[in-house]
């Protein structure tokens, strides 16, 4: 049994949208979805208007008479509460749920998404047609999730308009009690921006200049809070009424406009739509970095990667298909970094619509399709993966994702505008899924008892508290590497007393006396003994107090200050980095995996990707060859599970070729 639903092995299938076709076609369908080995299908997203074709009028018979032929064929349903698109009659009843942007202007109906977050018509709405369809299917046997709408923030992930403004106003209201309180946060007494009521505050709306940066990071918590109210809505709806069936709603990867950690902590089960290019020859790099966050959000549980595009997708200025291998590869990544499902978007592609040129399981060409071969290919590869279900991934790296310090960081009126949270981190993980060391995110204040190393990208905004956390877990024995910029600001991006890094300055033992941004274009050397690598983006001048270098400046204006410092705290050690390495960062990371005692799943060739899943009897090493040519890994003995064949001592990896080793029961070393 999978770890997110009743389904027994793993899940596999994709988005199916049966009111785009005629109803003689849906039993085609359901026997091929069977011929693939499809188990799951997510239904109803966008159908809305044919479930309720007006205010008091509903329509669920086509959706009874698709539930029940999915079950007479053994075909279970994600089923989704269908509130991602509201429908015309609701949005001409009432234009003002109908969002607005920053510029004043009301965005219109005829795409999707189309809603205002704050808009109580539009919650209720949605609640009520989520609480029909939760009291009509929870006891249908097709139906093992909930889908709770689609995408949050894709398209409006905030809106401006008056009603907005007004749930800004008590959500400010409940935070800081009182208009003093405010005040001292949003720093107004610069600018003259003091309020002495509550209805003189209005959302960041375009300003003659800089806006109130306090006040923009507020605007950012509330517009994340303000979306997971929506979803809470319907969620309380379906854990009254929904009979106990789990509860999802799909994420978009690392996405900036929503703090999933404090959305996952009220989802049953994590899942999420990602889509990397193929044109990137490091995408599978930063699918990887997304697919270990979608794991870490529920603590290891296994997740669900809900969408994925077969091919090519149609939203890109150039839509490049995938490559056979390559489509068959990247659904492997997802099962190895934790996934218990692989669904996609499409099953049928569509003939019309905005979508009609994204790839889907079931082409437009049909079982004729190479595409059709493929979709029958990878069901029997997941169909041989089946036990590895339940089995989970461990780690003694961590990485700190906080989405309060990501929002602050990309703000305005920085030393650099340049600064983007995202592909920071991505430099650094990059470094270490080259050298395939297995890595869990964090946030802030979460338990690190278990991980040998923390990194720590960019924390531009470090309250005191997690300063704190730090800097007592590198005192009790862990290994901390910290990226520039760190430790500016607290919670209400008020620069630290004494400045940059000041809260965390017992750990590091380094001060910052300027930032240093390096201009587009150009780089400055640094110095790792007799080894010199160029840093771009940005330095610092550093002042190392007890810290030593580990890494100078070899030119410019800060020739021979430090560029990278390493620091002993207690029982532990810290390194700092003060400038921008990019992936180059893990000539630090590799000293402080050394120091720390962390090694790599598997020691292979450069280009091919190793994780590990522990089940109760038997672990599953995955290998992943993201090369053009042939690799060859020494491996343990083992069972490659997608070939049934025996394996001993080493194994050969054709170009874009997985294998996956069922062996004998790892035991991860604790700290």
């Amino acid at each position: 049994m999978n770890g997110l639903t009743r389904v027994p092995g793993l899940l596999y299938g994709g988005d199916y949208n049966p009111e785009q076709w005629p109803e003689d076609v849906w039993a085609d369908d359901v026997r091929l979805m069977k011929e693939a080995g499809v188990n799951l299908v997510t239904v109803g997203v966008f159908s809305w208007a044919r479930l309720q074709p007006g205010p008091d009028a509903f329509d669920f018979g086509w959706l009874d008479r698709l539930l029940d032929l999915l079950d007479a064929h053994g075909i279970a349903a994600d089923l989704a509460t269908a509130t991602a698109s509201p429908p015309a009659w609701l949005v001409r009843a009432h234009p003002e749920t109908l969002p607005v942007t920053a510029d004043g202007v009301r965005l219109e109906f005829g795409s999707r998404q189309h809603y205002c977050p704050s808009s109580p018509v539009y919650r209720a709405a949605a609640a009520r047609l989520a609480r029909r369809i939760a009291e009509r299917y929870r006891d249908h046997p097709a139906v093992v999730l909930w889908h709770v709408h689609n995408e949050y923030g894709d398209h409006v992930a905030e809106c401006f308009c008056a009603e907005s403004a007004a749930d800004f106003r008590g959500w400010l209201r409940e935070r800081y009690g009182d208009l003093a309180a405010l005040n001292r946060a949003w720093a107004t007494e610069s600018w003259s921006q003091r309020y002495g009521r509550w209805d003189e505050i209005e959302p960041p709306r375009t300003a003659p200049g800089p806006l109130n940066p306090t006040q923009s990071l507020d605007w950012r918590r509330f517009c994340s809070a303000a979306l997971l109210a929506c979803y809470l809505a319907e969620k309380a709806v379906l854990d009254e009424a929904g009979g106990g069936i789990p509860v999802t709603t799909n994420f978009m990867s690392m996405f900036k406009p929503l703090d999933y950690w404090a959305w996952a902590a009220r989802e049953d089960v994590v899942s999420d739509d990602a889509y990397p290019d193929p044109a990137d020859p490091a995408a599978h790099v930063g699918a990887a970095m997304a697919y270990d966050l979608m794991r870490s959000l529920k603590g290891g549980r296994p997740w669900l990667l809900m969408e994925q595009a077969p091919s090519a997708v149609s939203w890109r200025p150039v839509n490049v298909p995938k490559p056979p291998a390559l489509s068959r590869l990247w659904s492997l990544q997802a099962v190895a970094r934790g996934a218990d499902g692989v669904l996609h978007f499409q099953w049928r592609a569509s003939r019309a619509g905005a979508e009609k040129f994204h790839s889907a399981l079931l082409p437009h060409r049909g079982t004729g399709s190479p595409q059709w071969a493929r979709t029958v290919a990878l069901g029997r590869d997941l169909a041989r993966l089946a036990e590895v279900a339940g089995a989970r991934l461990a780690a003694d790296v961590a990485v700190v994702l906080d989405w309060d310090s990501w929002w602050a960081l990309e703000l305005d009126e920085h030393p650099s505008s340049r600064l983007r949270l995202k592909e920071l981190v991505l430099s650094w993980y990059g470094a270490a899924h080259a050298r395939n060391v297995a890595v869990d995110f964090v946030r802030p204040g979460a338990d690190l008892g278990r991980y040998r190393l923390v990194l720590l990208p960019n924390l531009y905004l470090a309250s005191d508290a997690t300063a704190a956390w730090l800097t007592s877990y590198v005192a009790g024995g862990g290994r901390l590497v910290c990226g520039f910029f760190s430790g500016v600001v607290d919670e209400h991006d008020h620069v630290h007393p004494g400045g940059g890094l000041a809260p965390l300055r017992d750990a590091l033992g380094v001060v910052v006396d300027e930032y240093w941004p390096v201009p587009d274009g150009a780089s400055v050397d640094v110095a790792f003994g007799s080894r010199v690598v160029p840093a771009t983006l940005w330095s610092e001048l550093l002042e190392a107090r007890a810290a030593e270098p580990a890494a100078v400046y070899g030119g410019g204006p800060l020739a021979g200050r430090p560029a990278v410092t390493r620091n002993a705290h207690g029982a532990g050690r810290a390194w700092y980095v003060g400038c921008h390495l990019g992936e180059r960062v893990g000539l630090v990371l590799e000293e402080a995996f050394a120091d720390a005692g962390v090694r790599p799943v598997l020691d292979v060739p450069a280009g091919v990707e190793a994780t590990r899943r522990d089940g109760p009897g038997a672990s599953y090493l995955f290998l992943l060859n993201h090369r053009a040519d042939e690799a060859e890994a020494p491996v343990p003995d083992g069972v490659d599970l997608l070939s049934g064949a025996a394996v001993r001592g080493a194994l050969r990896l054709a170009p874009l070729g997985a294998a996956v080793l069922r062996t004998a029961r790892h035991d991860h070393p604790e700290r």
